[in-house]
């Protein structure tokens, strides 16, 4: 059975500026480590071989491209673009859908500003647990294929084995993307864009009264519900550039994160970030002020009198606040078994928050204990004052007109039991690239693939990490 590529390329119906034509680099000997099988079949694909997964031979109809785009790094705006990652184009499925095949670690581009294009197996990897990971939770993402090992070595600190990721996305348009035509293109070039986008993301508002200040309107939305999602399984990004916020609304690019293990609002993972701009307590103004940068690079296309623009403009970005903290309220009432809508939940939930804090507390597990009774395996407990938020909560629970049943229910479906641990991510990648051991991600994907699903077999994953992997770091660019 052949694979069935249906591609399309409307991303090179814009002008040039926005991309460049270019080749994957071949690799010596591709060989697939790991292979999406699940989410080929909801693409239509099946059988795909290494070498196309590798860049070696092209799918029919591709049209390799390298995207331009720049963005706020860390608050310093810079040109960027694809500088290791090639799109070869857009599956179109059986049901019409669009998306972005694009390779990563695929060989330099016009963009790679001196760097060699390449990736190394286990950050690739790491990409593939967590997107898939974060999917099954119920998270906008972008998604992966498959990882391919090149057969070649990629030269960082010290000599890695290369690899090439086969990422899956609704599309790659970015802030940064705009942030590139509002420098660099024309206003015609920016319209374009903006028109683009409206009609592969937004099809419901192109007949509105002013389309570019819905068009910022949708996106507000989306990462308002994004972040919210994020803060709710605890899920640190890390590095919150302008560049890795989509306009889809999925997550993208998976160097830095990790997920928290004992709350504290300051943990930061990242190894660069050594000020804390993208800790896990700032990432939902993070998200405003990239996209009150978004707003700025639609200012001349929402209004001809850039004043009124302004306006206009800080207007729809202040929405940002209620409508995450209404996406956070309505996920945290469901953490705690909450059906209806109290004046004083936010305090409840805030101060269980200081108790979690205060008692060194696991996240995840904690919210798993609330759920099932089972608090007397927490720190909780030691903790004064949680007794009498505990009888609080009891009385908040016990006066809502749901039976127990569907209040654990509710809990269940909203506190997952396992997430990607980062020291199951870090034995799971060790095992596959110092010993070519596959057994051991592949245990950790099939537990990470239901985590709401509460199975008693896969308890090992919900298990802490040992003391001396509380300091864990994460690493950019590699």
């Amino acid at each position: 059975m052949k694979s069935r590529w249906n591609f399309d390329n409307s991303y090179t119906g814009l002008p040039d500026i926005f991309y460049s034509k270019t080749n994957p680099t071949r690799v010596s000997s591709p060989k697939i480590i790991i292979y999406n099988e699940q989410l080929a079949t909801g693409l239509g694909l099946s059988n795909i071989d290494a070498d196309i997964l590798a860049g070696n031979k092209l799918p029919e109809g591709a049209q390799p491209i390298a995207q331009a785009y720049a963005g706020h790094q860390f608050g310093h705006f810079n040109m960027l673009g694809d500088g290791r990652a090639i799109l070869l184009g857009e599956q179109i499925t059986s049901q019409g859908e669009r998306f972005d095949i694009q390779l990563k670690g695929s060989g330099r581009t016009p963009y790679s500003r001196g760097g060699d294009g390449r990736a190394s197996l286990g950050p690739m990897l790491r990409e593939y647990i967590i997107c898939e990971a974060m999917h099954a939770l119920g998270i906008p993402t972008t998604r992966s294929l498959a990882v391919v090992a090149t057969g070649e070595s990629v030269y960082r600190e010290t000599e890695l084995p290369g690899a090439i990721l086969t990422r899956v996305a609704r599309s790659h348009i970015r802030v940064g993307t705009f942030q590139f035509a509002a420098k660099w293109g024309t206003k015609k070039d920016l319209q374009m864009l903006a028109d683009y986008t409206i009609e592969r993301h937004f099809q419901d508002i192109q007949n509105s009264d002013n389309p570019y200040l819905s068009l910022l309107d949708e996106v507000v939305k989306r990462q308002a519900t994004l972040i919210a999602k994020w803060q709710l399984v605890g899920f640190i990004h890390g590095v919150m550039n302008t560049d890795n916020v989509t306009i889809s609304g999925e997550t993208i690019d998976y160097g830095p994160c990790a997920f928290m293990d004992t709350y504290d609002p300051e943990t930061v993972f990242s190894s660069i970030d050594i000020h804390g701009r993208y800790a896990y307590k700032n990432q939902p103004q993070i998200g405003m002020w990239n996209l009150a940068r978004f707003a700025e690079t639609l200012l001349p296309l929402i209004h001809d009198n850039q004043d009124e623009a302004v306006i206009i403009a800080q207007n729809a970005i202040t929405k940002f606040d209620d409508l995450y903290k209404q996406n956070w309220l309505a996920g945290m009432r469901a953490k705690l078994g909450l059906f209806d809508e109290n004046i004083k939940d936010e305090i409840l939930m805030n101060d269980l928050l200081t108790l979690m804090q205060k008692s060194r507390s696991d996240y995840t597990n904690t919210f798993i204990a609330l759920t099932f009774d089972k608090i007397a395996e927490t720190n909780l407990i030691y903790e004064s004052g949680f007794k009498e938020w505990y009888e609080q909560w009891q009385s908040r629970v016990n006066n809502q007109k749901v039976s127990k049943e569907d209040i654990q229910e509710l809990m269940k479906k909203n506190n997952p039991a396992i997430i990607p641990r980062n020291h199951r991510v870090e034995d799971a990648l060790n095992a596959a690239v110092q010993n070519g051991d596959l057994s051991v991600m592949e245990r950790l994907l099939n537990a990470l693939s239901s985590p709401y699903s509460h199975n008693s077999s896969y308890a090992e994953f919900a298990a802490l990490p040992p003391q001396q992997n509380c300091s864990y770091r994460t690493f950019c660019g590699t």
